[in-house]
């Protein structure tokens, strides 16, 4: 990650069965932020939620429902992140998107020391 200082998070709320192409939805959206140059992103499959249809959805086994929540994380500079939103427009028809300004923290591996613990 290239980032230190300040950045923002864009967070996109999805449902896990959303489909785009035959492909996952939110893999779509990953695929085209790594194509973008941006610095990272991570998709968070939540146990449980509801969004605009106010149906709850959980992975509880006794829960005839699948349609997990799914979130998906992308930071970077907010240049990059806003430059992202018309590919966003393109591929979410239902589903929530946040955006943050957040301070990012880098931290990485000490010279020498490789797996000390």
């Amino acid at each position: 990650m290239r980032l230190s200082g300040k950045a923002m998070r864009l967070t996109v709320y999805v449902g896990e069965d959303d489909i785009w192409h035959h492909q996952p939805l939110y893999h779509e959206i990953v695929r085209r932020a790594r194509e973008a140059g941006l610095a990272g992103a991570s998709v968070l499959r939540g146990i449980e939620g509801y969004g605009a249809s106010s149906l709850i959805h959980t992975a509880r086994l006794l829960s005839l429902s699948q349609d997990l929540p799914v979130a998906v994380v992308i930071i970077d500079n907010e240049e990059l992140i806003r430059g992202f939103l018309p590919q966003l427009d393109e591929l979410v028809d239902e589903g929530l998107v946040t955006l943050e300004e957040i301070e990012v923290i880098r931290y990485v591996g000490r010279a020498g020391q490789e797996n000390a613990r």
